[in-house]
């Protein structure tokens, strides 16, 4: 009897090229199509893509309006977090919570022994492991998935290459123009910028103080939202000769502090939100502190529900909210949130 997947299907050339091999690779495959946000006229045309390429696999596909769940964990997380004055990682958050979460118990609903992304990501059945694609891999953002449903998870392209996936997409005639259409943002719902976002639910553009790291008013910048850390752009300070990053903002008293390069330069930070896929405590490993950053040695100790990474290199940028991914290798181990 063949297995059932369900596969989680976007329009995009990934999740497409997911279900074919799938298919190919003899299972029974049900598509989903996960609509998360009240963009306009988005869903429409990606389901639109996503109903094409289900003709052309003769294969059923369901519209799952996660909507109102992708707006508590994730859009209103995302907003409150750039209030608090922390730089939020939604994706990761909604992996966790929508991807394989509700994703999963919709694919009890309908008895699917599994479910399939187009993540670029490798998978045993037990751990989760960087993608052959170094470029595109993805583990990164699956850290605070829960253990119990890895066992559960396909990722047919963790062995591809990007441009080998639309290549292969290219060759099947009613799968062309999804292989070369634009690729989607990072994340979803913003279009343009972060900032568009803010400003639908609250002010920011509002003047304030530019410190430095030793208190002093050195400038002025056009309000706290508009800045990340590592930041070197868009904010003055009075007489200066070298690049100044942002190294912290106060939403409190709407002002950010500015620094060298040096000053941003991190040697050790704490974690929350602990999500380990084995039973560890005192640890070595490797941690990517965003993303587009390269892995670096650490010691990572947990206490309880925190944590405290010492790093072996300083790294620059440590953002508050942002996650810390830690490996073995390539063996992704889990991650925690930075505070």
């Amino acid at each position: 009897m063949k297995k059932r997947v369900l596969v989680g299907m976007s329009g995009g050339v990934d999740s497409t090229v997911t279900a074919v091999l799938l298919q190919q690779d003899g299972y029974e495959v049900e598509g989903v199509y996960m609509k998360l946000h009240d963009k306009e006229g988005y869903h429409e045309a990606n389901f639109a893509k996503v109903q094409r390429v289900a003709n052309y696999l003769d294969i059923p596909v369901h519209f799952l309006d996660l909507s109102d769940d992708f707006s508590v964990n994730v859009y209103d997380y995302f907003v409150d977090s750039y209030r608090a004055g922390i730089t939020p990682n939604p994706c990761v958050f909604c992996n966790r919570t929508i991807k394989f979460g509700k994703m999963i118990d919709f694919a009890d609903t309908i008895k699917a022994d599994y479910i399939a992304t187009g993540h670029y990501v490798k998978s045993d059945g037990y751990f989760i492991y960087r993608a052959e694609d170094s470029n595109k891999d993805q583990s990164y953002f699956l850290c605070e998935i829960q253990k119990q449903v890895i066992p559960r998870l396909l990722f047919p392209l963790g062995n591809w290459i990007k441009e080998d996936v639309k290549r292969f997409a290219t060759n099947i005639s009613v799968l062309e123009d999804i292989a070369t259409q634009k690729e989607s943002s990072e994340i979803c719902f913003v279009e343009n910028s972060y900032e568009e976002v803010l400003a639908k639910h609250m002010q920011i553009d509002m003047t304030g103080e530019t410190i430095d790291t030793a208190g002093n008013v050195v400038g002025t910048h056009k309000g706290y939202m508009h800045y990340t850390i590592g930041k070197r752009r868009g904010f003055f300070v009075n007489g200066a000769h070298d690049p100044h990053f942002v190294v912290e903002t106060k939403p409190q008293t709407n002002q950010i502090v500015v620094g060298t390069k040096e000053e941003l330069e991190v040697n050790h930070f704490k974690i929350t939100q602990i999500n380990l896929f084995e039973p560890l405590l005192d640890f070595d490993a490797l941690v990517k502190v965003r993303y587009r950053t390269q892995a670096v040695a650490c010691h990572v100790s947990i206490k309880g529900d925190r944590g405290e990474v010492i790093l072996k290199i300083p790294v620059f940028g440590v953002a508050k909210g942002q996650v810390a991914a830690f490996y073995q290798e390539n063996r992704l181990l889990g991650g925690g949130v930075i505070y």
